[in-house]
């Protein structure tokens, strides 16, 4: 993603959320730093989705069922990618390795961290309000692509997106995927309980997790005016993504 391409978005974010500019600069500082003996190139990426279908798990309230689904469809060989918590269910309910994990290290840490160590490439966002998290959990993983919301830089890259769900989405499609099925991306008022550590059910959105998700939407339907990889919902309930087709995993 071109910096100037994505500078409007990255304002618009910033702006709403009160994010600071220098702060999200100063994390993915660390992050070049923390990264430098183990940096992942977008290269590596790219050879293990060019002309794939990828399966783009988030944390939504559909996950478990999406996940059961998944398991017993068509595209059950297809390139799974973990947003952040979603790597909880896929490890220890679907039995399921992700070949990425995309995170801003807010999920479970050790199911992060054991996803490494069985050969996940970890894609780790740094922004202002996780420097603590960078400095802890970075050096647990074996490899990390850099990932950023302001200007790219050495082992650190900004490939568009926003949350973790619709962050993955934009490298699959920068990596060329031939087809994106999103699953588990609810968008509604109800949060799934594997977003956060320490959760046993799904609970309440707040104001502001809302207005994340509604801005995470807005850039999938953005995305799909533009991309080259055919995008796909097959969450099966919550929020319609404008531009983005529904579908049942069993048409696939």
């Amino acid at each position: 993603m071109e910096f100037e391409r994505w500078r409007p978005w990255y304002d618009r974010i910033r702006t709403t959320f009160g994010f600071d500019r220098t702060a999200d600069q100063d994390s993915a500082n660390l992050l070049e730093k923390l990264i430098e003996a183990k940096a992942v190139h977008p290269s590596v990426v790219h050879k293990m989705i060019e002309g794939e279908t990828v399966a783009v798990f988030g944390c939504g309230p559909s996950i478990q069922r999406n996940l059961k689904d998944y398991l017993t469809s068509s595209i059950n060989k297809s390139i799974p990618i973990a947003a952040d918590g979603a790597t909880t269910p896929l490890l220890k309910v679907g039995r399921i390795i992700p070949r990425i994990v995309v995170t801003d290290i807010d999920g479970e840490i050790q199911d992060l961290v054991d996803a490494s160590e069985r050969g996940s490439v970890v894609v780790v966002h740094a922004h202002g309000d996780n420097v603590t998290a960078l400095e802890s959990c970075v050096p647990r993983f074996n490899s990390v692509l850099g990932s950023t919301q302001v200007q790219p830089r050495p082992h650190v890259y900004n490939f568009g997106g926003f949350t973790d769900g619709d962050r993955a989405a934009f490298l699959a499609e920068e990596a060329c995927a031939r087809r994106i099925v999103l699953m588990g991306m609810d968008f509604g008022r109800v949060v799934g309980k594997y977003s956060k550590p320490g959760h046993t059910r799904d609970y309440p959105a707040s104001s502001t997790k809302i207005k994340k998700l509604s801005m995470a939407k807005e850039l999938l339907t953005w995305l799909a005016g533009w991309a080259q990889a055919e995008i796909l919902n097959a969450t099966g309930s919550g929020e319609k993504i404008e531009g983005v087709d529904d579908v049942a995993l069993s048409e696939l």
